[in-house]
Parts: structure tokens; C-alpha cells; sequence
């Protein structure tokens, strides 16, 4: 068996994968084959730096009063 990855350009597609996998001829899957890309990619560098030590300031103050409550 091989797995390969298709793109759909039309509706009507998925009716014909559906009939194609009520034969048994193909199965369906629900996910790609394709890497998901890690969220430290996806985000890293976003914020700009100075809203990003302002940010991390913050949970650092928030985390300190939640420990002293402990």
C-alpha cells in the first residue's frame, strides 16, 4: 500500500472518495502525512521585544505572588 497526499479542488471530489472508500477501493484519512510545524516556529519572534519583557515581567510578578500565597 502507498500513502499519498491530494489536493481538493472541487466538492464533488469528496463524494467520489466517499464512494471509492465505500468500495473498499481507498481509505480516507483524517490527517495528513505532512509534519505539523512546532508552535516555537509557528510564533517564535512575534511580539516585539520590548511588549515581550513587559509580558514576561508580568508572569514573573504574577507567578512570585502565587507562590507566596502557598
Amino acid at each position: 500500500m502507498e500513502t499519498i497526499l491530494i489536493q481538493i479542488n472541487n466538492d464533488k471530489a469528496y463524494k467520489l472518495l466517499e464512494d471509492l472508500e465505500d468500495l473498499k477501493i481507498i481509505k480516507v484519512l483524517k490527517q495528513s502525512a505532512q509534519p505539523q510545524q512546532k508552535l516555537s516556529d509557528k510564533y517564535g519572534g512575534k511580539l516585539p521585544p520590548d511588549v515581550a519583557e513587559e509580558l514576561q515581567s508580568d508572569i514573573d510578578k504574577n507567578r512570585n505572588q502565587w507562590n507566596c500565597r502557598i
